[in-house]
């Protein structure tokens, strides 16, 4: 298992919160594969900690559906299926819509600009073809606009579905392009505007036309 020893060490956290995060991450990028079997003691010495935030991790990934553990056998990560999908969209997109509209009475001149520059670096890495970057950009996005709201149950919700919606797009390859920029582009302008009702609408359209391209 080529597990990577130069990641970003977040700062601030509990151990056990550390190992999650990167575990999570390693399992939504593909870093560890579907099925994948995961041996504590190793992840321990590439995150540097001890096993028992690690197991304490696996756990929690576990009730998240990232891995399944069979006791005094193995752990392993979970299957990737393109359905799971269908499932997914519908309260992703309308969670989403609604971080929108309430990220609108909290976004200052500052936070549009913001937007606006990630969005630049979003098209930029699309036009350079590097869909790695461009899928963590477009991530960056959508979690500006979500902190924006200030709202935890919905950002709680979201960060959940959102995670297993990205291990679909790493997993399957998903290939963004110019049309999403442009999608983002109109969503700043409905934020800038404070238009509500369209910001929703364009924000549904934004997620389900981009599963759309997976060919569901």
């Amino acid at each position: 298992m080529p597990i990577p020893v130069d990641h970003a060490k977040p700062v601030r956290l509990t151990a056990k919160e550390s190992a999650y995060n990167q575990l999570q991450q390693w399992i939504i990028d593909g870093t560890l594969q579907p099925e994948e079997k995961l041996i504590d003691t190793d992840l321990a010495q590439a995150l540097n900690l001890s096993r028992t935030p690690i197991r304490e991790a696996l756990q929690l990934l576990e009730v998240q559906g990232f891995v399944e553990m069979f006791p005094g056998k193995a752990t392993r990560v979970t299957p990737v299926d393109k359905e799971d999908l269908k499932t997914l969209l519908p309260p992703l997109s309308a969670l989403q819509a609604l971080a929108a509209e309430l990220a609108i009475p909290h976004l200052d001149k500052e936070g549009i600009e913001r937007l606006q520059e990630i969005n630049a670096r979003f098209l930029e890495a699309i036009e350079s073809q590097d869909n790695f970057t461009a899928l963590k950009i477009d991530e960056e996005f959508h979690k500006c606009i979500v902190d924006a709201a200030q709202n935890p149950y919905v950002e709680t919700i979201l960060n959940s579905l959102q995670a297993h919606v990205r291990r679909q797009f790493y997993h399957h390859s998903l290939i963004l392009t110019a049309h999403s920029a442009d999608e983002h582009a109109r969503i700043i302008a409905a934020l800038k505007k404070k238009d509500t009702e369209k910001v929703a609408k364009l924000m549904k359209e934004n997620w389900i036309r981009t599963v759309d391209d997976l060919s569901l």
